[in-house]
This record gives structure tokens, C-alpha cells and sequence, in this order.
């Protein structure tokens, strides 16, 4: 039984890896990230930090780790799953 499950798992592993290889040659580029499949964080435009004040009023205004590119200052593109084509 696991030898089977081994197997089928290979199998469709190498499947999937040769259907993404056929897509990859004849596919086009991504226009938004232009193939790249990650561009710079549109919230903290590529600085890893947001300035942030947990009150309404801006007396105290702390840096703090972008939320959405959790400071790494890029984003995966959301157009293309980060693969970088359609």
C-alpha cells in the first residue's frame, strides 16, 4: 500500500512538472511584475517599514514591519501567482 501511494505521488509530481514546463515554453510574460513574478511592495513602496500611530491622533507615530511584504520590501504579483507568466 505506501509503496503504491509512493508511486502515484511520483508520478504525479513528474506530470505536473512536465505540464508546467509545456506551459512555461508557450506561455506569455506577465505585464504587471513583466515577468519577474514579484514586484515592489505597494504599501511600504519598497522601505520594510510603515509609519504607524495606534491612536487617532499623530502624536506618536512608531516604524513598524510592513504588514504586507512582512518586511522583505517585495510582493508576490497577484496576477501571476508569482510564476512570472499567464
Amino acid at each position: 500500500m505506501l509503496t503504491l501511494s509512493l508511486a502515484s505521488s511520483s508520478t504525479i509530481r513528474a506530470l505536473k512538472a512536465i505540464t508546467e514546463a509545456k506551459r512555461k515554453k508557450f506561455a506569455l510574460p506577465c505585464s504587471v511584475c513583466k515577468g519577474k513574478g514579484f514586484y515592489i511592495c505597494k504599501l511600504c513602496k519598497g522601505n520594510s517599514t510603515i509609519e504607524w500611530s495606534p491612536l487617532y491622533d499623530f502624536v506618536f507615530i512608531n516604524p513598524c514591519v510592513c504588514p504586507a511584504c512582512e518586511g522583505n520590501r517585495v510582493q508576490r504579483c497577484l496576477n501571476c501567482l508569482g510564476k512570472g507568466y499567464y
